[in-house]
């Protein structure tokens, strides 16, 4: 992350002294108000560094427009300055808040449609009743993971009304927990992940099931790479650990996310 900070940094600086930034160039009114930008002129200046370009907008850092692209089967945020010379792509931070503006915008860019998620072998923790539904890609064998379940379940000790939905996906990092997770699935068994998080033996996979390479699938479809990742109701993805307080606040819409750390 300091990586993309120091080259953003470096860019706005040297964006900084085209006249497109001066009060020279915008008068005394706001740099919006004098600089405007259209679709087709962003098309023409990316030429062929993007598969396609869906909008652009003014960008929350002042002298900046924030154009929503598509780059293979993903659809990212890039950052062009006022003089219509420089592109920016990397992480924006709010320094004041600790908010990963870009990574906010991305993870409203690439939502997934949660239908598609098939829930059949996933574990469920908390009520099957409850209208708040989160799923969650876990590794039996991943450190974060077994955080964040304690996390889990103090979410739903505080509100009833939300429910976790668990699918194994287990790491290439974590050899043994390709069959772990095939256990845990055959057994649809809670008591074997939470003995897994424990570092305890796991017995070997009585069933025959494609479970588990299904979500591997399906996760690489989705762009997910890591665990732990939640997918929100909505569709949002989530990457990372989040603490209790954290997660009921994503969950229930009071706060956006927070940077990575």
């Amino acid at each position: 992350m300091r990586y993309y900070l120091l080259t953003l940094l470096i860019v706005l600086f040297s964006v900084s002294s085209v006249p497109a930034m001066t009060a020279e160039g915008c008068g005394a009114g706001t740099c919006n108000d004098c600089h405007s930008i259209t679709r087709d002129e962003v098309v023409q200046l990316l030429g062929g560094l993007v598969d396609k370009v869906n909008s652009v907008e003014f960008a929350e850092v002042p002298g900046l427009w924030v154009v929503d692209v598509e780059k293979g089967d993903r659809r990212l945020p890039v950052y062009i300055d006022f003089s219509k010379k420089f592109l920016v792509s990397g992480n924006v931070i709010n320094l004041k808040t600790q908010e990963n503006l870009s990574q906010q915008r991305s993870a409203q860019m690439n939502k997934v449609d949660i239908s598609r998620i098939p829930l059949d072998d996933a574990l469920l923790l908390g009520k099957a009743t409850a209208k708040k539904r989160v799923i969650v890609f876990t590794d039996p064998q991943c450190p974060f993971c077994v955080k964040l379940h304690a996390e889990l379940h103090e979410v739903v000790k505080r509100d009833p009304n939300i429910a976790f939905l668990i699918k194994l996906f287990p790491l290439k990092m974590h050899p043994a927990a390709y069959d772990i997770s095939k256990s845990i699935i055959c057994n649809k068994s809670m008591t074997m992940l939470e003995l897994s998080f424990e570092g305890k033996p796991v017995p070997p996979p009585l069933c025959a099931t494609t479970a588990v390479d299904q979500t591997i699938a399906l996760a690489a479809d989705l762009g997910i790479q890591s665990t732990p990742t939640l997918i929100m109701p909505d569709g949002l993805i989530v990457p990372g650990y989040k603490k209790a307080d954290a997660l009921l606040e994503l969950i229930n819409g009071k706060v956006k996310q927070a940077a990575a750390r």
